[in-house]
């Protein structure tokens, strides 16, 4: 059955949403088929892959699609562009469950994180042996799993073989350097601010630095650069203009994570799925964090470093630090870096020659990714 058009001024909608999650839905059905011949054991990896790829926001498809869609008209079928987008959320829920084991975070968008349901499965089923340890080992599996059903996913897309080898070169590399970004956050929580001269503010370029090149390769790129270059590449868009796609791409990808990490320690937990603070909790080495100790006084700064990955803050603690965070301007410097990064995109994208339909659609999908509450 042919997918209709999908519409510009709506670009991330209620039926682009549908579309990508029967897409996903109907390859993980098949999965099911495959898994229950190998052993019913495996149903809770199933059941758990299904559930956190039914939702989510898609932005990673939406940036896909109308990267495609800013070189090329709108296929008249688009399911096999739906398909190939879709599977980048089977990546992203793969590093989802591996970040989740690597934070030892609780909740995953409002329900327990994948290890933490497993644990519960071992213990209610008796399992010999550490639950925890059976959590955390079935989810790196599933995050495993799902990285290799991602692949298999865009590979049997049906996308057209003349565009296949160029966006399967991106797609290998999107996932290069997602894995590569997660281990360079997790050195950089070992290293910044490791001693009291680091709370020096003439270290701050320094910090941001290197705060900025793991939030390039962590998520900038994986998040919008890599999405929106590889749907191009399937519009069989020249180098040039791929390339300047992708810039815009970081820029915003930027933008998308500073939102995060100001969500992660002021969002809403209702509707950001997570508890309140847990990115101090977990020592998050965060813009808003480095602007926060190099700004703050040094008794302030202490205070505020000593609680950074400290996993039993309590409330009176999280609004301390948010006190402390606000007080010196640090959230105000991050809406900045957020405001400077979105409007540096909409120039590179106002100087790339792209389709009335992916201008439109990119302008607002570069609103939408960072002016969120979850």
């Amino acid at each position: 059955m042919a997918l209709p058009s999908f519409r510009p001024d709506d670009p991330v909608g209620a039926d682009f949403r549908e579309a990508v999650s029967e897409a996903i839905s109907a390859f993980l059905a098949e999965k099911g088929q495959h898994l229950q011949g190998i052993g019913q054991e495996l149903e809770p990896l199933h059941r758990l892959a299904t559930e956190f790829t039914a939702g989510g926001k898609r932005f990673r498809p939406a940036l896909c699609y109308w990267g495609y869609t800013a070189i090329a008209e709108q296929p008249e079928d688009a399911g096999w562009l739906v398909r190939a987008a879709a599977s980048l959320d089977l990546l992203h829920v793969s590093a989802l469950v591996h970040d989740d084991v690597m934070d030892a975070s609780d909740t995953r968008r409002g329900v327990p994180a994948v290890h933490r349901q497993l644990q519960q499965w071992h213990e209610r089923e008796h399992g010999r042996g550490g639950a925890e340890a059976f959590g955390r080992a079935g989810a790196i599996l599933l995050g495993d799993l799902l990285l290799v059903w991602s692949a298999e996913m865009f590979d049997r897309s049906g996308l057209p073989m003349s565009t296949r080898e160029r966006a399967t070169r991106l797609l290998e590399q999107m996932r290069e350097e997602v894995t590569c970004g997660q281990f360079l956050d997790v050195v950089s929580q070992t290293q910044l601010f490791a001693d009291q001269d680091a709370l020096n503010p003439d270290n701050l370029a320094a910090e941001l630095d290197r705060i900025y090149r793991v939030v390039d390769y962590k998520s900038a790129r994986y998040s919008a650069r890599h999405p929106l270059e590889i749907g191009a590449a399937l519009a069989e868009a020249e180098d040039s203009t791929r390339v300047r796609l992708g810039d815009f791409g970081s820029l915003i990808g930027r933008a998308f994570q500073f939102r995060d990490d100001l969500l992660g320690v002021f969002g809403d937990e209702d509707k950001t799925g997570k508890p309140a603070g847990d990115d101090l909790r977990e020592g998050k080495r965060t813009v808003l964090v480095a602007h926060a100790l190099a700004a703050a006084p040094r008794e302030q700064a202490r205070e505020l470093d000593a609680m950074l990955g400290n996993p039993h803050l309590e409330a009176a603690q999280i609004d301390r630090a948010r006190e402390i965070i606000m007080g010196v301007g640090a959230h105000e410097a991050v809406e900045g870096e957020i405001a400077s990064s979105v409007a540096q995109a909409l120039s590179v994208l106002a100087e790339t020659p792209v389709t009335t339909e992916g201008r439109e659609a990119l302008e607002l999908l570069a609103a939408i990714v960072v002016d969120r509450q979850a």
